[in-house]
């Protein structure tokens, strides 16, 4: 107690003499001091221009509201985005996909132990398309030899990355269910490896359990294209020649101008719907 008394008695010395070097109050300068607040920056109100304790406390709620500096990870995110943007025609090409009967089967195989995510279909079906639509699988004027290299952004905490599950389009329904959650696993533990996040030739980026009626997205630098996929929200819809309620979700596809056309972005779109909603081609997927 006598030790704790003595730097206390030290500190009000301090600051009894800061304030008499300049005009300030001895509690506001005891404050700044334990602050760590430089005196000679602080604007008085009091008489005469005395810094008084108000101008200390308003000095650290300014200090508190100051804005933390960017984490390196969002900053490589800003600057390759902002490149992308400036530099790629963005235009965008939207679709309403039928989640009805594809959930209804989601639901079936969780009864019977098959914990597929509607990611994973959604993954599978545009590996199968990208097959289909070369021009949107990879960059300008690049090659990607015939393969699917599927990014799938994860988000993380300070900004989010994309893991690559390569050769997508050769694995089976269950081969990319355990991909991507192996991915994505080691993606929230920062556990990937710089092989895991390159090379992607397009990506998935899915907002559908963050409640999101549609959105779009950048196109990573060295892709083509990039697919928005948004929530599945029950809406009404013609169904069998009869208004209905249907699950319904939207995707947006982000091209790139220079090397996509309209007809092409449409083509790809539509074939990424027409196989989710073919319920057949999910159940011989899943081997029922």
């Amino acid at each position: 107690s006598t030790k704790a008394g003595e730097e206390s008695g030290a500190q009000a010395a301090g600051a009894a003499r800061s304030a008499s070097r300049r005009n300030i109050s001895p509690r506001a300068a005891r404050l700044a001091q334990e602050l760590g607040l430089d005196v000679s920056l602080l604007t008085g109100t009091g008489p005469e221009g005395r810094v008084v304790e108000a101008d200390v406390e308003r000095a650290r709620a300014a200090r508190a509201e100051r804005p933390e500096p960017p984490s390196r990870m969002r900053r490589i995110i800003a600057e390759r985005l902002t490149e992308s943007y400036r530099t790629a025609p963005h235009f965008f090409t939207t679709q309403s996909v039928d989640m009805t009967e594809l959930e209804a089967l989601r639901a079936e195989l969780k009864g019977a132990g098959l914990k597929y995510s509607l990611n994973d279909f959604i993954l599978k079906a545009v590996a199968l398309a990208l097959i289909e639509h070369p021009p949107v699988n990879g960059a300008a004027g690049k090659s990607s030899a015939g393969h699917v290299h599927l990014g799938m952004a994860v988000a993380l905490e300070d900004g989010l990355v994309a893991p690559v599950i390569r050769e997508a389009e050769r694995l089976t329904l269950d081969q990319v269910h355990s991909a991507a959650e192996e991915l994505a696993a080691k993606a929230r533990a920062g556990k990937l490896t710089p092989d895991e996040m390159s090379g992607s030739t397009f990506t998935v980026s899915n907002l559908g359990m963050l409640d999101v009626e549609n959105f779009t997205a950048i196109i990573n630098p060295g892709e083509s294209a990039i697919l928005a996929i948004s929530s599945v929200r029950q809406q009404p819809a013609v169904f069998g020649g009869q208004i209905a309620i249907r699950r319904l979700m939207k995707i947006t596809l982000s091209a790139d101008h220079r090397s996509i056309d309209g007809a092409v972005a449409a083509g790809f779109i539509n074939s990424v719907r027409a196989k989710l909603q073919d319920g057949e081609l999910w159940r011989s997927a899943a081997g029922r």
